[in-house]
């Protein structure tokens, strides 16, 4: 047992103090942990890389952090399958299953998440073809509040398994998990910019024509940033280390970052400094591992809120957001980050039953959010039935939210069924899920 202290996000913006923060070494060790915390009447949170922009880590009880149980465990080439501890990072198992010929089918652009963090608020990329990060899960291992272990899995006890591919943590505390890797490949990618009317206008044939696509683009210019990624067969030829530093480094990031904090400093000249900032994307063409290609290093700090919309909107939600975001009152240095995805069965999926557009709205530090961010979902939760990121900023309560998810209630009876005292819980599980019937 180890005294509390304050835990913060990456993003340093979302702290608590817990009773106690626990980091086992192992299975046996968590389980007696939450078995011990069950006993005491405490919550059980559990905290990956900290990287949701939410407060759906936070708690007064115990807090656990599975960091020391990053292993991977079990990889079988023939099926393809990966049995990992949960606390392993995105980036880190990448380069493991590489080591084995294997791969994600699909990846969201930060890979700093653990594996079962990610999983569970939903995470996901782009491309029509592919659903969340979720379902490329084939089992996960859930420790219960009695210390007990199940493993849940698509073949047996189905309601069980669509609630946990995306949990909240609200059913218990994955330990592990199999993954269905696919074989390893290679994507060509092309970064560049377009008029933003014209990619809006083609939406269905960019995504139809390549395996992967989405785009940024900035408030007040009239560009778009698209990224289009197709597999292939070609040899990598990845930029070169002064190129992508000079992109992904020096522009993406630092570049963007003072040009966000001249902004915040001088209000009215964002307008211009947005255009300027798309103008200078220009275009980069490469080939490379595909975790490579779908993952780039974010070092900007900002704060988060994104939508999942039915994709057919897509369009027409792009330029109600972008009008929002151009009102003066809101002064917006940061773009829109718009993607896209295949329907999904997990029960509390964004994207559940739908072809999905994802659309990130973003602030810079220390400039107000939240009136932006609550006029976005009230647009999007209203006009366009928007369901929010599990992960990141929203101001919706489970009361708003079970309308527009049809596996609701079925989720929560797993919930019941899996964690009938309530013990994975904290405020942002009451508000967006409610109490365990």
């Amino acid at each position: 047992m180890s005294a509390g202290g304050t835990w913060t996000n990456f993003a340093g913006d979302q702290r608590c103090t817990p009773r106690r923060f626990e980091r086992p070494a192992g299975p046996d060790e968590l389980r007696r942990v939450i078995a011990d915390a069950a006993r005491r009447g405490e919550t059980v949170r559990v905290a990956g890389a900290g990287h949701s922009f939410n407060d759906s880590v936070l708690t007064d009880g115990t807090l656990i952090s599975l960091d020391r149980m990053a292993r991977v465990l079990d990889v079988d080439r023939d099926a393809r399958l990966v049995r990992v501890q949960a606390g392993v990072s995105l980036g880190a198992l990448c380069d493991a299953m590489d080591a084995h010929g294997l791969a994600f089918p699909n990846m969201g652009d930060i890979n700093v998440q653990s594996i079962a963090g990610a999983t569970a608020t939903g995470t996901h990329g782009t491309g029509l073809a592919f659903s969340n990060l979720s379902s490329c899960l084939h089992s996960i291992e859930l420790t219960l509040a009695s210390g007990d272990v199940v493993k849940i899995g698509a073949a047996h006890d189905r309601e069980a398994w669509l609630a946990a591919r995306v949990s909240l943590g609200a059913l218990g505390v994955v330990s592990a998990v199999t993954i269905q890797a696919v074989p390893a490949f290679r994507l060509e990618a092309v970064d560049t910019t377009a008029p933003l009317d014209h990619t809006l206008t083609n939406l269905d044939a960019l995504n139809e024509r390549h395996d992967h696509f989405g785009f940024f683009t900035f408030p007040h210019s009239p560009l778009a940033m698209t990224k289009t990624w197709r597999r292939t067969d070609a040899p990598a030829r990845p930029a070169s280390p002064a190129a992508t530093w000079f992109h992904d480094e020096l522009l993406t990031n630092y570049a963007y970052w003072a040009v966000c904090r001249l902004g915040r400093a001088r209000r009215s000249w964002i307008p211009a400094l947005n255009r300027l900032s798309a103008a200078a994307s220009g275009t980069t063409r490469y080939t490379d591992r595909s975790d490579r290609v779908y993952a780039t290093p974010r070092r900007v700090p900002i704060t988060e809120m994104e939508y999942a919309i039915p994709r057919e909107r897509a369009a027409e939600a792009v330029r109600a957001v972008r009008a929002i975001a151009e009102q003066p009152r809101h002064d917006v240095p940061c773009p829109l980050e718009v993607r896209f995805g295949a329907a999904d069965e997990a029960l509390l999926a964004p994207s559940g039953g739908r072809e999905t557009c994802w659309i990130a709205v973003h602030q810079f530090e220390r400039m107000p959010y939240e009136p932006y961010f609550r006029e976005v979902e009230e647009l999007l939760a209203g006009e366009f039935d928007g369901r929010p990121h599990w992960g990141k900023r929203h101001f919706r309560d489970a009361a708003d939210l079970a309308p527009h998810y049809p596996g609701w209630d079925a989720f929560q009876a797993v919930r019941s069924r899996l964690d009938p005292g309530g013990t994975f819980t904290n405020a942002y599980v009451e508000r967006v899920l409610g109490g365990v019937a």
